[in-house]
């Protein structure tokens, strides 16, 4: 096994602020269905590629908070993301720091309040 994390929920309280912050931060779509009474928006998967994948879910068991996991999203451009976060009115929680060979990472709170870090691999790795 060479990636052990398959998949990750992120909890939310309004689906469709989240949906719609997730979705023009990350310029991707997310597909929505109910799973077992839960609402969820489901991440982009591509089998056979590298990385997990997840959904935003709302329900009784999901609680938004800054605390516990940390869900890194692979960015393209780390700066202009979090520029995009800030011009939402979203909170840098971690400013970019270049974290050597391993890229550069930042911080922001999500729509719901959640922690959600950002990494971009250095240009040599791209």
């Amino acid at each position: 096994m060479t990636h052990p994390v398959y998949y990750f929920e992120i909890p939310v309280t309004d689906m469709d602020r989240a949906v719609k912050f997730y979705e023009e931060l990350l310029g991707t779509k997310l597909d929505r269905e109910v799973v077992d009474g839960y609402d969820m928006a489901r991440f982009p998967f591509a089998d056979g590629a590298p990385g997990a994948t997840g959904a935003l879910a709302k329900g009784d068991v999901y609680k938004p908070s800054k605390d516990g996991a940390i869900v890194y999203f692979h960015v393209e451009d780390i700066e202009a993301t979090v520029a995009k976060a800030k011009a939402m009115g979203r909170p840098v929680l971690y400013p970019v720091k270049d974290i050597g060979a391993a890229g550069f990472v930042a911080e922001i709170e999500d729509s719901e309040g959640n922690r959600l870090a950002l990494s971009q691999l250095p240009e040599e790795a791209k």
